[in-house]
């Protein structure tokens, strides 16, 4: 780094571009964001995609295939691996839901029966909670009460069509962004070099480059992230069902383990909603399996949040975990579950820039002359 900025000269920011123009620069840019709002979070989603895509198409482009041509292979490429992926898991995960759903209904009469053995010890020891009612039991009495709030359930039912309309329009939107924006890349890193402190001509010191990479970065490091903790849940599992603790958990460990890895994905909650699907059919089976599910998990979270991420992250991202913390909590406040999503590849977007300005900026000394005034 200290190569390229004896290399380039730096850019003086004036004193009064410092007191005036980059503090109304700010507020400027903090009343678009909060005046934008999902529209803002659009362009960002779309923004982030073309940058994770754009090195294929590059690549694509620079082999003299047509800019246009090159983002339509890319984006078939892009959904021929999904589409490929699933198929590789589709088979076990639709064999492991099958076997569920075919063990389903001894789950519920275990269930039931453990519900059972559950009242008959409280009513020996004089407690008495009424559990099983009319031969009826807890489960079977909450089916009832379901059926009879089928108006709730179709009002409900409605207002989730609408947001899943909603998010398909949105999905759709994005991705015509971003194909824009892939189509139009050469000309929007043109424009920022535009407006950027000139580099020295290298690809280490060009300021998209470094965006772009910082941004892969953050994604290499996530599905790492992702597919740790999904092999590991998967392989806990498994290990539960071999010694007899969660005998379901060999059964089910890859459709697990799948799901766990998606899941982390989503911030803050990803965890909580990858463990719910083995620790409900730990309950099916017996309460004690359940808790010795949830502690695996508990456990699993400890070692991701205090082993995993730290090492991950802190290879790719290369931001202070305080920052880390910070910046998700502030995507989480201000756009919910989608802005605690992006909120890294932000930061780690906004680290760049701070370092590229660093290297090519210098601020105009404040300070007076020793002479006086006059």
């Amino acid at each position: 780094m200290k190569e390229v900025s004896e290399k380039v000269p730096r850019v003086v920011v004036p004193r009064w571009v410092q007191l005036v123009l980059l503090p109304l620069t700010v507020l400027a840019l903090w009343a678009l964001a909060k005046a934008a709002g999902k529209v803002l979070v659009i362009f960002i989603v779309a923004g982030l995609i073309a940058l994770i895509l754009n090195p294929a198409v590059s690549l694509l482009h620079r082999s003299r295939l047509p800019r246009g041509l090159a983002v339509l292979a890319v984006y078939v490429g892009f959904f021929l691996t999904l589409a490929g992926i699933g198929f590789l898991l589709a088979n076990p995960i639709s064999d492991q839901v099958r076997t569920f759903a075919h063990n389903l209904p001894n789950l519920v009469k275990e269930a039931n029966r453990s519900i059972e053995n559950i009242q008959r010890y409280f009513n020996h020891h004089g407690v008495h909670i009424e559990l099983v009612k009319q031969g009826k039991t807890a489960l079977q009495s909450i089916e009832g009460k379901v059926a009879k709030s089928a108006d709730k359930l179709a009002s409900f039912g409605g207002a989730l069509a609408s947001e899943v309309a909603s998010a398909i329009f949105d999905l759709v939107l994005v991705f015509v962004l971003s194909v824009y924006l892939l189509l139009y890349g050469a000309q929007i890193g043109t424009l920022v070099r535009r407006f950027m402190p000139d580099g020295d001509g290298t690809r280490a010191d060009d300021f998209p480059h470094l965006v772009q990479r910082a941004v892969s970065r953050y994604i290499g490091g996530q599905l790492l992230f992702s597919a740790i903790m999904g092999t590991s849940t998967g392989l806990a599992l498994y290990v539960f069902g071999v010694i007899g603790v969660f005998p379901d958990g060999r059964t089910y460990a890859v459709a697990f383990a799948v799901f766990y890895g998606v899941m982390e994905l989503v911030p803050y909650v990803g965890p909580i909603l990858g463990a719910i699907p083995p620790v409900l059919v730990a309950l099916f089976t017996k309460p004690i399996t359940a808790l010795w599910v949830a502690l695996l998990f508990v456990g699993l979270q400890q070692l991701e949040g205090h082993v995993v991420a730290p090492q991950v992250f802190g290879h790719t991202l290369r931001i202070n975990p305080v920052l880390v913390i910070f910046a998700l909590l502030l995507g989480l406040q201000v756009y919910g579950i989608l802005g605690a999503l992006i909120a890294l590849p932000i930061l780690a977007v906004v680290r760049e820039t701070a370092v590229y300005l660093g290297r090519h900026l210098t601020f105009e000394s404040w300070d007076r002359p020793d002479s006086g005034l006059l």
